[in-house]
């Protein structure tokens, strides 16, 4: 299901829709970086190409991530 979240990245209140899975994500790659959820999606925000939207780079970011693990689970095998 999608769900709106919102935020406040550098002073000032923004929203968007993500699904409940990149959500849940998002909350494990903060934990796993040892920050705070709103400094993570900040950092995205701060990252993501002109023009693009803060739900698609949430989503680009989370999939980047994944495949970065699943790169490095076959690297030990």
């Amino acid at each position: 299901m999608i769900r709106k979240h919102s935020a406040t990245l550098h002073g000032h209140r923004t929203s968007f829709s993500l699904e409940d899975a990149f959500w849940a994500e998002l909350k494990v790659i903060a934990a796993s970086r040892s920050m705070p959820l709103a400094a993570l999606i900040s950092e995205i925000d701060d990252n993501r190409p002109a023009g693009s939207n803060l739900s698609s780079a949430l989503r680009l970011h989370v999939l980047a991530w994944a495949k970065a693990g699943s790169s490095d689970e076959k690297s030990k095998t």
